[in-house]
């Protein structure tokens, strides 16, 4: 089984049609799934959110897809410095007057975890553990500099066994590592990269018998509608460069 993940949409719509598209370009690949952070930054949460349902992606919610959907008090959003801190404050509000009820039920509705069995439930073949943050919270980062401990303790957490896959987003970098033979995938963003590369990234996670192949997609897309459609909207200008430098803020 050939999966596609993608996280970290955060309301990009032009990042997720070019993703969705060099997805469909890909006959092999059997299913999507997102992990989490549709909404939030970019002035398409609504459009996000139904188009991902439209498609009928299956996902998890991520700690703004989650907290928008509860009124929670922030977003539970690292920052970088005191202005990016402001700006995420900004950022979230605006989400939440912007989202309609029906976008803040659905995005309610998604669960926290989800495990796929890509050989069959029928035997011992590997788990594929699908999550946002961690294992406990949505809010937590699994950095690539995180020690094989931390990974560990991750891994017994969830329950995962030699020759998982636990994948997670959250970082806005993607990074695959393999700890104790359980191996540990950070998709990257599809709309709000951070690591200096303004393209839109997803992962292609094959599993087969004889193991599992990570593959890094990156995919140019619209960012000039993006940029405007931020900059047309109330949203602070700051976002829209934040997406044309990959992430180093301005």
């Amino acid at each position: 089984m050939k999966y596609a993940l993608i996280s970290d949409i955060h309301a990009n719509l032009p990042a997720l049609e070019a993703v969705l598209a060099d997805v469909r370009g890909r006959p092999d690949v059997d299913a999507i799934y997102h992990l989490g952070d549709l909404v939030g930054y970019a002035p398409w949460p609504n459009e996000v959110v139904q188009r991902i349902a439209d498609e009928r992606i299956a996902g998890v919610a991520g700690n703004y897809d989650s907290t928008v959907a509860t009124d929670y008090k922030h977003c539970g959003c690292q920052y970088e410095d005191p202005r990016q801190e402001q700006l995420s404050h900004l950022s979230y509000a605006w989400t939440r007057a912007a989202v309609s009820t029906e976008t803040k039920v659905w995005l309610g509705a998604l669960p926290f975890r989800i495990d796929l069995r890509p050989l069959g439930g029928h035997s011992s073949g590997p788990t594929v553990i699908l999550v946002h943050g961690n294992q406990v919270l949505n809010t937590v980062y699994v950095h690539a500099d995180r020690s094989d401990d931390f990974l560990r303790k991750l891994g017994a957490g969830a329950g995962a066994k030699a020759g998982d896959v636990v994948c997670c987003g959250h970082t806005h970098k993607p990074w695959d590592r393999t700890v104790d033979d359980i191996r540990y995938v950070n998709t990257g963003s599809v709309g709000r990269p951070k690591d200096g590369d303004w393209r839109a990234g997803y992962v292609l996670l094959d599993v087969m018998p004889a193991g599992v192949t990570v593959e890094f997609a990156r995919v140019e897309y619209d960012l000039d509608a993006a940029m405007l459609g931020i900059r047309a909207s109330t949203l602070p200008d700051e976002f829209a460069a934040y997406l044309q430098t990959g992430g180093h803020a301005t």
